[in-house]
């Protein structure tokens, strides 16, 4: 399933693919906490640990092993976004990025 066959030789994309869903994973959850700090202050650390701890949760019961190791990833990088979210609040405080007029 994951492998592909070129010139007579089977290539395993199974860490290709996770490890392209890892970078595309980062990118979006850093934009997510940098855009969640901004309409919901640091508050939604709330909501990036229950969705961390579902992913995990559910990619423990999953059997699909890529399925698995991305919710993994997944459910582990928004538990890091927790900081993230906290350390959003500190960058805007130092103006490097911008502040939500209507939470003065």
């Amino acid at each position: 399933m994951n492998e592909i066959i070129i010139f007579n030789t089977e290539i395993n994309v199974s860490g290709l693919i996770v490890g392209l869903y890892s970078f595309i994973n980062i990118v979006v959850a850093r934009k997510i906490c940098i855009i969640g700090e901004y309409y919901f202050t640091k508050k939604i650390w709330i909501a990036f640990l229950i969705f961390g701890l579902i992913c995990i949760l559910v990619s423990l019961l999953c059997d699909s092993i890529i399925i698995s190791t991305i919710l993994g990833i997944t459910g582990f990088t928004y538990l890091w976004g927790i900081h993230e979210v906290i350390e959003q609040e500190e960058r805007v405080n130092k103006a490097w990025f911008p502040k939500n007029p209507k939470r003065m």
